[in-house]
């Protein structure tokens, strides 16, 4: 049986919470009334990549990049004050799965230090997983802290066992492992990357996983960002410049593109896919089965929480 996502290329509405959090919730309920059962956002969609973080120089730049992270803490995600709380509410309402990347605030200890995170919320509104960024991409340590394995899972839900990794993490062949192990059957990749590299990347973790693979970045221009953000003439004074294409895609278990990609195009990319094609590929090429030597390799993954304190 065919199963149909919603991948979405829609900018948002950069560095505005609020604002982001509303378009999520229209895209969702839209994605619902066209049959799709699982809603796909890109990396760090609320509020928006920091994308200046690239065009700043910390040596002689620290005023306007002490400008731009204000105001991106505060517009990032609290989850301990339930900052998802809308979208969850119409993932409920539309029985609609929804992965979305976000900036998120570490809540549990400082309060001030961010995280690249995908989060999972399954069609009765819970919140299923929260995967946090291992390793920062170059400029990125910048802004984000470095995450902890606790979110590596794979979540059952009705559009599928679905998990995924963010950007450059999937570059990390143990990272990809550990979730293939956990019967993984849809693989998602939200990401800023884009281009025939990155989507030659995504049709090998299809082979490699035997899975269907989604991925999608912000496709994102000068104009996307509002006249009156912080020293915009400066950093970004081309209103026609895209930062990243998009390039939405779906790929099939064998490597090949089922849909997309949707290249410079601002809207949802909708794909179908059946799990049964899992079998099919899996049958010559199992790499978590009996393609695995677990005689010759180990993998430890250390998932519980990293805390910074123990109180005893």
């Amino acid at each position: 049986m065919k199963k149909k996502i919603a991948i979405v290329q829609v900018p948002p509405i950069f560095m505005d919470l609020e604002k982001t959090i509303a378009l999520c919730c229209e895209l969702i309920a839209g994605a619902a009334k066209n049959n799709a059962g699982l809603v796909m956002f890109p990396e760090a969609y609320i509020p928006g990549y920091p994308a200046w973080i690239w065009r700043l120089r910390p040596s002689t730049d620290f005023e306007k990049a002490k400008v731009m992270h204000r105001i991106l803490v505060e517009n990032s995600v609290d989850l301990s004050k339930d900052g998802l709380a809308k979208i969850r509410k119409v993932a409920k309402d539309n029985k609609i799965t929804v992965a979305i990347g976000m900036n998120e605030l570490n809540a549990e200890a400082s309060g001030t230090t961010l995280y690249n995170t995908f989060a999972i919320i399954s069609p009765d509104g819970k919140l299923a997983n929260v995967h946090r960024k291992l390793v920062p991409t170059v400029a990125e340590r910048m802004t984000w802290g470095r995450g902890d394995a606790s979110g590596m899972n794979v979540v059952e839900t009705p559009a599928g066992k679905i998990g995924g990794l963010i950007c450059w993490e999937n570059y990390m062949p143990l990272s990809r492992y550990a979730l293939y192990t956990q019967g993984l059957e849809l693989y998602l990749a939200p990401t800023w990357d884009y281009g025939p590299n990155w989507i030659g990347t995504m049709g090998h973790i299809a082979r490699e996983s035997g899975c269907w693979v989604a991925s999608c970045a912000t496709p994102f221009q000068g104009n996307d960002i509002p006249e009156n953000f912080p020293y915009k003439k400066e950093v970004f004074p081309n209103e026609e410049e895209w930062f990243t294409d998009g390039d939405a895609v779906l790929i099939n278990p064998f490597g090949k593109i089922a849909a997309g990609p949707m290249k410079r195009e601002k809207g949802i990319l909708y794909g179908e896919y059946d799990l049964q094609d899992i079998i099919d590929r899996r049958r010559s090429l199992d790499v978590a089965g009996h393609y695995s030597r677990p005689d010759i390799f180990s993998l430890t993954v250390k998932k519980s929480k990293q805390p910074l304190i123990n109180m005893t």
